[in-house]
C-alpha cells in the first residue's frame, strides 16, 4: 500500500508498518518573529502546536504557566527546556477549555488558528504556507492539518485521508477529500494507529 506521508519522520513509521511512504510535504512553516516573549502578565501561555513550542523555544519565553495541546506540543515543549503544567485528556481547545482553571490566557498558535473557543489574547509566532505540489500518486495520505489538506486538495489527487484530528477532518470534507479514519489521540502515534485500523 503506498501511503502519503507530509514528514519523514512519519515516513519511517509507516515504512515500520510493511507500506510504501510517498513523501510530499504539502506545508512550509514561517516564523513571524525573532524577539523574547514575555507572557508574565497571563496566568497561562496555552500552546497548540509542536511548531508553536519550537518557535516559543527558538525565541524564548517567560511565562507562567504552560498549557498544551496534547502529548506531541507537551513533547516539544519539553524538549525545547520549557515546563508544561497541563495536557488535558481530550486534545483539542475543548479539551483544554474544560480543564484550564479560570485566568488570564495568551494563545500562541499558528497565524489564522482557531480563535473561538478559548477566552484568550492571542499572539501568532508563524505562518504556514501551503506548497504547489505536484498531484501524489498513492492509495491513502495521512494529514496532520487543515493547511496540508487544502494543500493535497489543490494538487488535484483524490484519495481517501487519514486526518490526525476532527478540525483536519473538517478541512478535508469542505475541500473533497474523503476521510476514512480520524486519530484517537491526535498525535502521530494516533495518526500512525488509525491508518493500521484502516488499513486491517
Amino acid at each position: 500500500m503506498r501511503v502519503v506521508v507530509t514528514r519523514e519522520d512519519v515516513a519511517a513509521r509507516v515504512e515500520a508498518l510493511g507500506h510504501e511512504p510517498v513523501l510530499c510535504p504539502l506545508i512550509r512553516v514561517e516564523p513571524l518573529g525573532d524577539d523574547p516573549i514575555d507572557a508574565s502578565a497571563y496566568d497561562w501561555l496555552v500552546v497548540t502546536s509542536a511548531n508553536g513550542a519550537h518557535e516559543l523555544a527558538r525565541r524564548g519565553v517567560t511565562a507562567n504557566r504552560i498549557a498544551a495541546i496534547g502529548p506531541a506540543t507537551a513533547d516539544a515543549l519539553r524538549a525545547g527546556g520549557l515546563r508544561v503544567d497541563l495536557v488535558p485528556r481530550t486534545n483539542t481547545q475543548e479539551g483544554l477549555r474544560e480543564e484550564l482553571p479560570a485566568g488570564r490566557l495568551l494563545l500562541a498558535a499558528a497565524e489564522g488558528a482557531r480563535r473561538d473557543v478559548l477566552d484568550a489574547d492571542f499572539l501568532p509566532l508563524y505562518r504556514t504556507v501551503e506548497l504547489r505540489a505536484e498531484a501524489p500518486e498513492a492509495d491513502v495520505a495521512l494529514l496532520m492539518s487543515g493547511s496540508a489538506a487544502r494543500a493535497l486538495a489543490a494538487t488535484g489527487a483524490r484519495m481517501p485521508v487519514v486526518a490526525i484530528g476532527p478540525q483536519t477532518a473538517v478541512e478535508a470534507r469542505s475541500v473533497g477529500l474523503e476521510v476514512v479514519a480520524i486519530a484517537a489521540d491526535h498525535d502521530v502515534d494516533g495518526l500512525v494507529d488509525a491508518l493500521r485500523s484502516f488499513l486491517g
